[in-house]
């Protein structure tokens, strides 16, 4: 039989409530920047522009405040690996104001899925990068990072979470599955995230990226060029070396550390992608 009176375990629980509020959150302070600079962006956005002179037409005199927009949403998602020893030295590393990067989720080797920046806001992952015509990634796409080295295969739990945020992503902003990429795709000749090991095929068949078929029947035509080839599929080829690394990093991983140029079976899968993306 319980003789404990209720007073004294209402205490306990009170108590054990007052420690937990009083405990250190190691990111409180970030935190309450954030929220600092959401709002101060809260506030730009509901700032009536100026008007815009021109030359000999007449001075606008009211703001007409439009009823039919919305926010903008991301179009594309990069995929990178952290390089980093652990998910607290990433979230260090994108919690410094100093280092100037940052992305909108980070997966640890667990498949724990951190939310570090609203989907609406832009986060800086990408760089300088350039995928078809898009020369500002930032602007139009959300980054997530997996807590990786790059030197090791990815945790299996940790890409089964990556899915789950990618299904969610892709239904929220109708994200059409050629623009699931990675970091080395839009950035050959800086990046290699998220390296050979990553399950490219695997998310593909998920519909998040594209992939190839059987290409054994393919009949490359005569005047196939792999350089506008690549460009078409979205690589940045000022840097063609570059690009046909990336490109193997991406689909041919067996591949991708031999080697800088395209075999004809490899300019099949090349050309395969570049027709699914025309």
């Amino acid at each position: 039989m319980n003789t404990m009176k209720p007073y004294p375990r209402l205490m306990l629980w009170v108590m054990a409530a007052t420690i937990y509020s009083c405990a250190p959150k190691p990111y409180a302070t970030t935190n309450k920047v954030y929220r600092q600079q959401a709002k101060q962006y809260a506030g730009m956005l509901k700032v009536q522009p100026a008007p815009v002179p021109a030359d000999g037409a007449p001075t606008v005199v009211n703001w007409i405040g439009t009823t039919n927009f919305n926010m903008r949403k991301p179009n594309y998602v990069i995929i990178h690996h952290t390089a980093q020893g652990s998910c607290d030295s990433t979230f260090r590393t994108f919690t410094l104001p100093r280092t100037q990067v940052s992305a909108h989720y980070v997966i640890c080797g667990d498949g724990t899925i951190n939310h570090m920046l609203n989907d609406y806001l832009r986060a800086w992952h990408a760089g300088l990068s350039k995928w078809g015509n898009v020369t500002d990634m930032n602007s139009c796409s959300i980054g997530i990072e997996l807590d990786n080295n790059g030197l090791v295969p990815f945790q299996p739990q940790q890409i089964n979470s990556l899915l789950v945020l990618l299904d969610s992503l892709k239904h929220r902003y109708n994200i059409p599955a050629a623009n699931f990429i990675g970091h080395g795709d839009i950035a050959p000749s800086r990046k290699v995230d998220p390296s050979a090991y990553f399950p490219w095929q695997q998310l593909a068949e998920k519909g998040f990226g594209l992939w190839y078929g059987d290409t054994a029947k393919i009949i490359l035509p005569v005047d196939f060029n792999s350089k506008r080839a690549l460009r078409i599929v979205g690589y940045d080829t000022r840097d063609t070396t570059a690009a046909i690394k990336a490109f193997k990093r991406h689909f041919i991983p067996a591949d991708s550390t031999t080697g800088t140029e395209l075999n004809e079976g490899e300019k099949k899968i090349l050309f395969s992608l570049m027709e699914q993306s025309e």
